[in-house]
């Protein structure tokens, strides 16, 4: 398992970079608790009072195709004409196998066929499908 991601020293005196005011920052991060996306670990530095570290949970780390997704979306659409401000990167835990080139979402069944463009794709009632009867 991919090492957690953390977010330290969020809220109280420390401003947030992205410039987001602290109370709405501490309700979306007890939003993404309460669901399961994160989980608050407490830690305290020497000399300072208990804070808490907000890690992903599995179920957050299961989110990172979708966030990749996105990311792809808004670099086509919505990114500045110098191009994204973020690239995610192909780097391993053991970095010898790091190629750093940049990662992409690649849709694929389950016979193996992979790149499959939109239109190839379609939605199909699976096995907790619920039908209504006419009236």
């Amino acid at each position: 398992m991919p090492a957690p991601v953390a977010l330290r020293n969020l809220g109280g005196e420390h401003p947030d970079p992205a410039g987001i005011a602290s109370n709405l920052l501490a309700t979306r991060l007890d939003t993404l608790v309460a669901a399961g996306v994160l989980r608050r670990v407490p830690y305290q530095e020497p000399g300072d009072r208990q804070r808490f570290e907000y890690q992903l949970t599995e179920q957050g780390l299961d989110l990172r195709p979708t966030l990749v997704a996105l990311l792809e979306w808004g670099d086509k659409y919505l990114a500045d004409p110098r191009g994204p401000s973020v690239v995610v990167r192909h780097r391993p835990a053991n970095d010898e196998d790091a190629c750093d080139e940049p990662v992409r979402v690649v849709l694929t069944c389950a016979a193996g066929h992979i790149q499959l463009p939109p239109h190839a794709v379609h939605r199909a009632p699976g096995p907790g499908a619920r039908f209504l009867e006419a009236t």
